[in-house]
C-alpha cells in the first residue's frame, strides 16, 4: 500500500514533517509473540526480535505515520485501507487480516465485534467484505461509509480504529509482519544470490515487499547486471545521473502523488553525493534495482511510481525524504 491520504497532499513552499497522530503507536510490547521457528530464519538474515519491531516501526512511518490502525478511505482506489502494513480490500491484503482476529478471538469473536464496532463490525466481517475481491454489496456499503468529502465517516473510523488497536489484532498484525518477512528473506536469497546480506538490502527489500508485492524476475536482473558489468566507467555517473533526472521529471507532472514536497530536496541532495563520491558499490546497484521496479508500479495507472522511487532511494542512500520527513545531509557536509 502507498500509506495516508496525508501523503497525497500536494502543497507549494517550505514543508515541515507532519506531527505525529495521537494513536497506538507501533512498538515492541512484551506480549507480543514472535514464532520461534520464523525467528531464528530471521536472525539469520540479521533480524533478531528488537530488529523486527525496529522494522515493524520504520515500515509504519511512511504507511500510518507509525500507528497500529490510521484507517482510510477509497482515496487510492483500494476501499479501505487499515493497520501498520495498510492491508486493503482492492489488493485482497485486508480479507485475510480479518479472518486470522476473527478466529484468534474465537468464541469471543461476536461480543468483541459488538463492542469495538457496533455499527459496521456486521459490513466489515461480512461474507461478502471477506471475499476477494469484495462482492458489490459489501462496497456498496464501504463507499456509503465515505463522508461528502470522499474520506472515512467518523463512525467506520473509531470502529476500524479500535479493532486494530486491540491487544489481540496487534498479535494479528505481528504475525502477519513476521510472515511477510519470511517471504522477504526468500526473495533477499534470490535478488542478491552470492552477496551479502547487509541491514540496507533487508529495508529495501521490506519497502519493496509492502509497496509492490514482488521483485524483478530473475531474467530482468540478469539483463540490468549484464547491461552494468559491460558500462564503460566512463558512463558510471551520468547513467546515475539519467535516474535521478527521470525521477524529477516523473515527479513534476501532472498525476504524481506523495512527492510535491520532497523531489526537489531529494534531487539536490541526491545529486551532491554523486558529485562528493558519497555512493558506494551496493548502492549503486540497489539505486538501479530500485529504478527497475519502481518504473512498474502501475497503481492507479503509474500514480505513485515517483513516491516508490522516493521511498527506496531514502533508504538506498541515507538520505532522502519522504512525505516532508528529511534525513541526513549532503549539502550542508565536507
Amino acid at each position: 500500500m502507498l500509506g495516508l491520504a496525508l501523503a497525497v497532499t500536494i502543497q507549494a513552499g517550505p514543508q515541515v514533517a507532519p506531527a505525529a497522530p495521537v494513536c497506538r503507536q507501533v512498538r515492541e510490547e512484551a506480549f507480543l509473540r514472535v514464532d520461534p521457528e520464523a525467528a531464528a530464519r530471521l536472525a539469520e538474515i540479521g533480524l533478531d526480535r528488537a530488529a523486527i519491531f525496529e522494522r515493524m516501526a520504520e515500515t509504519a512511518i511512511p504507511e500510518t505515520m507509525g500507528c497500529w490502525a490510521m484507517p482510510v478511505g477509497n482515496f487510492d482506489s483500494q476501499l479501505v485501507s487499515v493497520g501498520m502494513s495498510q492491508w486493503n480490500y482492492g489488493t485482497g491484503s485486508l480479507q485475510p487480516v480479518l479472518k486470522a482476529w476473527k478466529k484468534r478471538l474465537g468464541g469471543r469473536f461476536g461480543r468483541t465485534r459488538k463492542t469495538l464496532a457496533p455499527t459496521y463490525g456486521r459490513l466489515l466481517f461480512s461474507r461478502d467484505c471477506l471475499k476477494v475481491p469484495v462482492k458489490d454489496e459489501c462496497r456498496e456499503g464501504i463507499l456509503a461509509a465515505h463522508g461528502a468529502d470522499g474520506k472515512l465517516n467518523p463512525v467506520i473510523l473509531a470502529e476500524l480504529t479500535a479493532i486494530f488497536e486491540s491487544d489481540t489484532m496487534l498479535q494479528v498484525q505481528t504475525d502477519a509482519y513476521v510472515a511477510l518477512l519470511m517471504e522477504v528473506r526468500a526473495d533477499l536469497l534470490r535478488v542478491f544470490a552470492g552477496q551479502p546480506i547487509t541491514m540496507r538490502k533487508v529495508r529495501w527489500a521490506i519497502d519493496t515487499k509492502v509497496q509492490q508485492g514482488f521483485f524483478p524476475a530473475d531474467e530482468d536482473l540478469a539483463r540490468l547486471r549484464t547491461k552494468l558489468a559491460a558500462m564503460p566507467e566512463a558512463e558510471r555517473w551520468d547513467r546515475l545521473r539519467a535516474i535521478f533526472a527521470w525521477y524529477e521529471a516523473l515527479s513534476r507532472t501532472i498525476d504524481q502523488d506523495g512527492v510535491a514536497r520532497d523531489y526537489a530536496w531529494n534531487v539536490a541532495q541526491w545529486r551532491c553525493m554523486i558529485d562528493k563520491g558519497m555512493i558506494d558499490p551496493e548502492q549503486y546497484e540497489m539505486l538501479h534495482l530500485t529504478f527497475l521496479r519502481s518504473r512498474t508500479a502501475v497503481g492507479n495507472s503509474g500514480r505513485w511510481q515517483a513516491l516508490t522511487f522516493s521511498r527506496r532511494g531514502k533508504i538506498v542512500l541515507g538520505i532522502g525524504s519522504v512525505s516532508g520527513k528529511r534525513d541526513g545531509d549532503c549539502l550542508g557536509t565536507g
